[in-house]
């Protein structure tokens, strides 16, 4: 009587690329309250790739901008729309990042609501209230270091807090272009998105022997609704490919390092910003 074998794993195997490669994992996305935003093209991605998503937004912030805010349901709906995993799920959570507290509660939502929790992007940021160095108030500098640099290393904190070890972990921070030259009128902006790529190598080291890898990514500029015809004039040159960014550029490369493809690459900051010269 002849017996049937699973074949052998062979090196084939390995160069199979998933088509689900997040498949059972939980992925948080801060700042994906708005269809026009990087974070939301984030999630779409992440949920395409297999991964449930908790889709954190905070509206007030978004009404209070040019570009006004966004019906969160439709947020919602347009993430789930695109789940690869039939047994994923999308919901969400707000959260004003600027409280000290509100990093580890959106953290235990997650938890609470998946069971566990894999991917953190940290996308979120706050725009506008900004100035020159003559200009800039000790409130600017705090308020944007509390939205931009303090919530994210407490997101960071909580996840390595409540990360299983079970699955590779992954941290992933959004930087600014000043990595590759100022931005004048910013300044504290910039210097606070600077504290991310910076702090990155420091917390791949020490996340790192718990299976996390941590990476920043800077998008460079990308049309999410502040490009106006002014700005997007003195932009175009400055791009070899003549256009500037679109909110799935950098989502591309943010759903990729959520991969366990991206597994050997931590402490890096990366630029998606199609050769964006400063």
């Amino acid at each position: 009587m002849s017996h049937a074998h699973s074949p052998a794993h062979s090196e084939e195997d390995d160069l199979a690329r998933d088509p689900l490669p997040l498949r059972g994992r939980t992925a948080l996305v801060t700042g994906a309250g708005r269809r026009g935003g990087i974070g939301y093209a984030i999630a779409r991605r992440l949920a395409a790739h297999g991964a449930s998503v908790m889709v954190h937004h905070y509206r007030p912030h978004d009404v209070a901008l040019p570009w006004g805010g966004d019906d969160i349901d439709a947020v919602l709906d347009g993430v789930r729309a695109v789940l690869g995993d039939p047994h994923a799920r999308v919901a969400g959570v707000a959260a004003d990042l600027e409280d000290p507290e509100a990093s580890a509660r959106v953290v235990e939502a997650t938890v609470d609501e998946f069971g566990h929790l894999d991917v953190l992007v940290a996308n979120h940021a706050r725009s506008g209230g900004d100035a020159p160095l003559d200009g800039v108030t000790p409130e600017m500098l705090d308020g944007h270091w509390a939205v931009d640099a303090r919530s994210p290393l407490l997101l960071a904190q909580a996840f390595a807090a409540r990360h299983d070890g079970r699955r590779g972990g992954r941290v992933l921070f959004m930087t600014s272009g000043q990595i590759h030259g100022g931005m004048p009128g910013e300044v504290a902006y910039a210097s606070a998105k600077a504290v991310l790529a910076q702090i990155t190598p420091t917390l791949a080291v020490e996340l790192g022997p718990r299976g996390i890898t941590v990476n920043t990514v800077d998008p460079g500029p990308v049309q999410t609704g502040y490009i106006d015809d002014e700005l997007m004039g003195r932009l175009l040159p400055r791009f070899p490919m003549g256009r500037v960014g679109t909110p799935d550029d950098p989502a591309r490369l943010m759903a990729w390092l959520a991969t366990d493809e991206a597994a050997w690459i931590t402490g890096q900051v990366i630029s998606a910003d199609g050769g964006f010269s400063c």
